[in-house]
C-alpha cells in the first residue's frame, strides 16, 4: 500500500483518487477553494485545499503533511482561461515542493499538445523541450507544456509523464464536441483517451518503477470524419457534422505504454462513441 497525493481533484483527479482507494491505497486530494474540498469530502475523500501559486514553502508544507510516498499532479494548464503562462511556474513549485517534502515519486499528466503540428506519426522522443526551442511546429501552448516536463525531469525526482490525448466520458460524450468543430477530417487520425483508460494509465505509471514519459491514447483509431458521425448517429444527437475537409494530421502512438505491459480498456476509438449523451 503507498500513500499517493493526487494535486487538483476535477474531472480525472477525482474519480483517480476514488479507484487508488479502491485498490488499496492511502489517498489524499487536492482542490483550490475551500468549496472543492468540501465536495470531496462528500464523497468521503481526504481532500485538503492547496493553491500551487502561494509558493514552495507553503506547497511543501502541505504536501509533507500527506507523507506521500507518490504525488500525481492532475491538473490542467488552463489555456482556455488564459492562464497557460503559468503552468509551468506551478510545475517547478510542485517539483521543488515534493523534492524538500521527500516524495518518492512524481506523476505528471501532461498532454498531447506538446506534439509538432506535423502529419506524421507521434513517438515520445518526438517532442521535448530543445526540440520545440528550435521547430516551428511546435504551437506556444506545446513550448509551455514541455517547459512544464522538463522542470519535472530536471528536478531530480523519481518521475512519470503521462501524455494523454483528447478525453472523453462521463459529462464529455465526444457528439458534445462536434457542433463546436469548424471542420473535420477524413484524413486526421482521432486521438482519444476514454476517462477509463486515463485513469488505468495513470495509476499504472505511477506505481511502475522507472522514469517513463508515454502517450495515453486509444491504440487503434478512425479518422475524426468518421469519428464524430459515429459519435453524432450512436448519441441519437440531430446535430449535422461540420464540414469535411481533406487534410491530414498527427497520429498520436502508444506503442510505448503497451510495452510496459499497460492494457487498454478501450482498444478502438469507435467504442468511445456508443452510448447517449450524458
Amino acid at each position: 500500500m503507498k500513500t499517493i497525493t493526487i494535486v487538483g481533484g476535477g474531472w480525472l483527479g477525482r474519480p483517480l483518487a476514488h479507484y487508488l482507494e479502491s485498490i488499496g491505497h492511502h489517498v489524499f486530494v487536492s482542490k483550490t477553494t475551500s468549496e472543492g474540498v468540501e465536495q470531496l469530502k462528500q464523497e468521503h475523500l481526504n481532500a485538503f485545499q492547496l493553491d500551487l501559486s502561494t509558493g514552495v514553502s507553503q506547497v511543501t508544507q502541505q504536501i509533507s503533511t500527506t507523507q506521500a510516498d507518490i504525488v500525481i499532479g492532475c491538473f490542467p494548464p488552463g489555456f482556455r482561461k488564459g492562464n497557460g503562462e503559468e503552468y509551468a511556474d506551478y510545475w517547478k513549485t510542485l517539483a521543488d515542493a515534493c523534492v524538500n517534502a521527500n516524495v518518492g515519486r512524481v506523476v505528471m499528466v501532461s498532454s498531447t499538445t506538446v506534439y509538432p503540428n506535423i502529419a506524421e506519426d507521434m513517438v515520445e522522443e518526438k517532442a521535448s523541450l530543445a526540440l520545440a526551442q528550435i521547430h516551428e511546429d511546435f504551437s506556444d501552448n506545446a513550448k509551455i507544456m514541455l517547459k512544464a516536463e522538463q522542470h519535472l525531469m530536471d528536478s531530480g525526482l523519481k518521475f512519470a509523464i503521462v501524455r494523454c490525448s483528447g478525453l472523453v466520458g462521463p459529462h464529455r460524450h465526444p457528439a458534445r464536441f462536434a457542433p463546436r468543430l469548424k471542420q473535420v477530417s477524413d484524413l486526421a487520425p482521432a486521438n482519444m483517451l476514454h476517462l477509463t483508460d486515463a485513469i488505468g494509465a495513470v495509476s499504472f505509471v505511477a506505481l511502475h518503477d522507472k522514469n517513463v514519459v508515454v502517450n495515453a491514447t486509444t491504440p487503434n483509431t478512425v479518422s475524426k470524419a468518421e469519428f464524430y458521425q459515429a459519435a453524432l448517429t450512436n448519441s441519437g444527437s440531430s446535430e449535422v457534422l461540420p464540414p469535411v475537409v481533406h487534410i491530414a494530421d498527427k497520429r498520436i502512438v502508444a506503442d510505448a505504454l503497451l510495452d510496459l505491459g499497460y492494457k487498454f480498456h478501450h482498444q478502438h476509438t469507435l467504442e468511445l462513441t456508443e452510448g447517449t449523451l450524458e
